[in-house]
């Protein structure tokens, strides 16, 4: 008896979420957090980059190649992080990369020179790539689990914790230095890492794969129809890349070209093209954002409504009309209506295509469809500035439509891959 009671009582208590509606509400919630916190630091880091920029006294193009660190290490590692989450586990690994973000952000600040600058922001993007990877992992693991599409939920958390960290930056960038600015985020980053890493390492989605109504979804068959319970199969390409999953990260890279385009270029087309004054340039991003972050919001009811296919078709099209009305505005209030258009339109992509690669391939997808999304962020805004130098900046902005356009065919003519599978799969559960 006694023996019985040490063996008990010697036992780790992990909590697992095994389909319980407060355990996966839990779990949820822990995810959103992270979400919300990486696009909380980096925003944080992207409003002190002028501040940066005259402390290290680089040029502009020494700037732009330190900047490159950030992507390059998020590209780099995502593979790498893949494999990962696939040994340890997504929740881990998305613990540790947030420890790692976290400190990696008060470096910048105490570098001197461009290449140093370059040097820290390099091991930033290996934070932050594998934050990405991982979260979203464990995103899909988790929309498998609910049996609804809530992937935009958790980047619409991304959005509003960028937002919130812009908001701060802005607040404080005339009050604190760069230097103790970034180590609050850093403190900020430990401190809601510590407090959400337990309930994230104790609850964790059931070791099931996507449910048929999800593997549907996933193949793009359109809207999901209640199923009436039963078991989940696997899908057979979990975990292994296929051409679909590259195809997902060709689109993830179309529509990720047009945020990074706005997030680079829009204050400037708006100041330069339309004479817009410096506060209202900057308004410009901000109501792109808050687009984008609405149209998040409703994702889920999108994709249940109309299907992945039909959600990500008509996002990419919505897309391209809004940034053509941007680039060819001849008014400002015309080219803040494309804005908003282009951010309610892109936003549901990037989400959509991620969650789809996860449920197809698992980590590995994520790391895949990612790390080609990303690649759009490293491609964009150094294409948009020399075709801006060669023709203009308009023209320039229009690569935006075209690339959003495309997006959308290749979506629609390639919604029927992967489906060949998917009934044999559906009539096991």
């Amino acid at each position: 008896m006694n023996k019985v009671g040490r063996s008990r009582s010697a036992r780790p208590r992990t909590v697992i979420a095994d389909g319980s509606p407060g355990s996966l509400l839990r779990l949820r919630a822990a995810i959103t957090v992270f979400f919300a916190l990486d696009g909380f630091v980096f925003a944080g880091w992207v409003v002190r980059i002028p501040a940066i920029k005259e402390q290290t006294h680089a040029s502009a193009s020494a700037l732009g190649l330190a900047l490159l660190g950030v992507s390059a290490g998020a590209i780099v590692t995502m593979a790498l992080v893949g494999r990962a989450c696939r040994h340890f586990g997504n929740h881990p690994v998305t613990a540790a990369c947030a420890v790692l973000v976290s400190l990696a952000i008060a470096l910048p600040p105490h570098m001197h020179t461009a290449w140093s600058l370059g040097a820290v922001l390099l091991l930033f993007g290996i934070g932050y790539g594998g934050i990405n990877v991982a979260m979203n992992s464990a995103a899909v693991d988790l929309v498998n689990a609910l049996g609804r599409p809530v992937m935009p939920s958790f980047h619409a958390a991304f959005s509003l914790g960028g937002m919130l960290g812009a908001g701060l930056g802005g607040l404080v960038a005339s009050h604190l230095s760069p230097s103790w600015h970034l180590a609050m985020l850093a403190v900020i980053g430990l401190l809601v890492t510590a407090a959400t890493t337990p309930a994230l390492l104790r609850h964790r989605a059931p070791g099931t794969p996507a449910p048929s109504r999800l593997v549907k979804l996933a193949a793009g068959a359109g809207p999901a129809e209640p199923s009436g319970g039963g078991t989940a199969a696997k899908s057979p390409a979990h975990g292994r890349i296929t051409g679909v999953v590259v195809i997902l990260g060709v689109v993830a890279l179309c529509s990720s070209y047009g945020e990074g385009a706005m997030a680079d270029w829009g204050a400037l087309h708006l100041d330069q093209d339309l004479d817009a004054s410096a506060g209202t340039a900057s308004a410009g991003y901000s109501l792109f954002a808050l687009a984008m972050m609405i149209g998040r919001l409703s994702g889920t009811t999108l994709l249940e409504r109309l299907g992945p296919t039909l959600t990500v078709v008509g996002g990419a099209f919505v897309s391209a009309a809004g940034m053509l009305i941007s680039a060819l505005a001849p008014t400002l209030w015309l080219a803040l209506v494309g804005f908003t258009v282009m951010g309610l339109g892109v936003a549901n992509i990037f989400p959509a295509t991620i969650g789809r690669a996860g449920t197809l391939a698992g980590p590995q997808g994520v790391a895949t469809a990612s790390t080609l999304g990303y690649g759009g962020l490293l491609l964009g805004p150094p294409v948009i500035g020399f075709m801006a130098d060669w023709l203009s900046l308009r023209t320039a902005l229009l690569s935006v439509s075209v690339l959003a356009a495309l997006a959308g065919v290749i979506a629609w003519t390639t919604r029927r891959a992967g489906e060949a599978r998917t009934p044999q799969v559906a009539e096991t559960a």
